[in-house]
């Protein structure tokens, strides 16, 4: 089913509430208990490249953004 066809079936469903409420509860995403999705990065919300250490919960692309203002420092 194409993006335009599930919008279009959207559509249609507006007017009869019953069977909208119904098809968004089954089609609705569940809730991750395992996983990668299941930790995203509190600053930009991506699930790759997660770093879990000193409980940061940041991914590394805005570890490298922020680190020098949280007190990291590079070495070479």
């Amino acid at each position: 089913m194409t993006t335009a066809d599930f919008r279009k079936m959207l559509g249609q469903l507006k007017g009869k509430p019953a069977i909208y409420k119904k098809y968004i509860k089954e089609n609705a995403p569940k809730d991750r208990s395992c996983g990668i999705a299941r930790i995203r990065c509190r600053r930009c919300g991506r699930h790759r490249g997660h770093i879990k250490k000193y409980g940061l919960g940041l991914c590394r692309q805005c570890f490298g953004e922020i680190a020098q203002k949280i007190g990291f420092k590079q070495y070479d």
